[in-house]
């Protein structure tokens, strides 16, 4: 009996589809269902897709196909309520798995009791010695990041199931009953940090989040922003970064946090100043309040509940240990944007 379905977004990423569905037809230890949610690209990832439409069991693949870009946070939805296994995984259409990949995700997520997702060893895909990410961190100056993004493989504490703040979605299982208790994927995001922003959730209904280092994927990159740093990107990102802290963190966590989120957003603003995308990353700001105060984004705020306050308690000592990680890893370009 399958217990996962893969669901891959595609958005013009024809040049990815091949290596990466090839890597996962070789990976038969446990049977599992895909299906690729196509965002309206415009080169010949559908005709490919069509040709390319079966696994090597003789499972179809299955296509949902938009008629335009949805963002990110649609494409997985419309997976994952089209999905009929027990879990999900996430998985980027610029990634290659490693044999194995989908037994370790299921066994991880099934030994952990109270888990709601466990994040994938992501490695580089051009040089596989170094870490991409392994889970991701969030931190009391509203940073976000990707753990031993840039450290070797062979690091010792990379070596070790662990709980993390949230799982990056570019590779990573969920348990879908819990979607149906905290939601699905905020489609306001429309794509960056949508991750970090359920497992926030999560962690408020007091599910936790996990990496497995036995998991492993390549990963190319920038895969759907096509760069690293960019104005699109950077809008949205720093938009998404102010918008999860409104919808997330009640107002005494705020003022607890001010001190340190004042001066981490004048941090990045300088950081992006830098890269000649300042006045993008400031206007990302100036949206992501206005969203976050607006009736569409007090609409999606996370109530605060007498009942989770263990669980803000949890997640304050996080945001204060991810301070800590992240000064302890680097204090360069690992700003978090898989």
């Amino acid at each position: 009996m399958k217990k996962t379905t893969v669901i891959i977004p595609n958005f013009n990423g024809v040049h990815f589809l091949a290596p990466c569905l090839e890597a996962l037809c070789e990976d038969t230890q446990v049977p599992f269902d895909l299906i690729i949610v196509d965002n309206g690209s415009s080169d010949e990832s559908v005709a490919y897709l069509q040709t390319h439409n079966m696994m090597p069991d003789g499972t179809p693949i299955r296509l949902i196909q938009n008629h335009k870009n949805l963002g990110f946070c649609k494409a997985v939805n419309q997976g994952i309520e089209a999905s009929d296994t027990e879990y999900v995984i996430l998985l980027n259409n610029d990634t290659k798995v490693m044999p194995g990949f989908v037994k370790a995700l299921e066994e991880a997520l099934t030994s952990e009791k109270n888990a709601f997702s466990v994040s994938a060893l992501m490695l580089q895909m051009h040089q596989p010695e170094l870490i991409d990410g392994a889970g991701d961190y969030y931190c009391a100056l509203g940073w976000a990041f990707a753990r031993g993004k840039g450290r070797k493989v062979t690091s010792k504490r990379y070596q070790t199931r662990q709980e993390v703040f949230s799982a990056c979605a570019g590779a990573a299982i969920y348990k879908k009953e819990v979607f149906q208790k905290i939601g699905l994927f905020d489609e306001n995001h429309f794509a960056y940090l949508e991750d970090l922003d359920i497992g926030y959730r999560a962690n408020i209904f007091g599910y936790r989040n996990y990496y497995e280092p036995t998991a492993r994927v390549l990963h190319a990159g920038s895969g759907f922003s096509g760069s690293r740093y960019n104005e699109f990107k950077t809008t949205l990102a720093s938009k998404n970064s102010i918008y999860l802290i409104c919808k997330n963190m009640p107002w005494a966590q705020i003022l607890l946090n001010i001190i340190f989120l004042l001066p981490g957003f004048l941090v990045k603003t300088v950081f992006f100043c830098k890269k000649g995308f300042g006045k993008a990353y400031l206007k990302g700001l100036g949206k992501g309040l206005s969203l976050g105060i607006s009736k569409e984004g007090r609409k999606h705020k996370v109530r605060f509940h007498k009942t989770h306050l263990k669980n803000y308690i949890h997640i304050q000592k996080m945001l204060w240990q991810g301070l800590i990680h992240f000064l302890k890893e680097n204090m360069n370009d690992s700003f978090k944007e898989n």
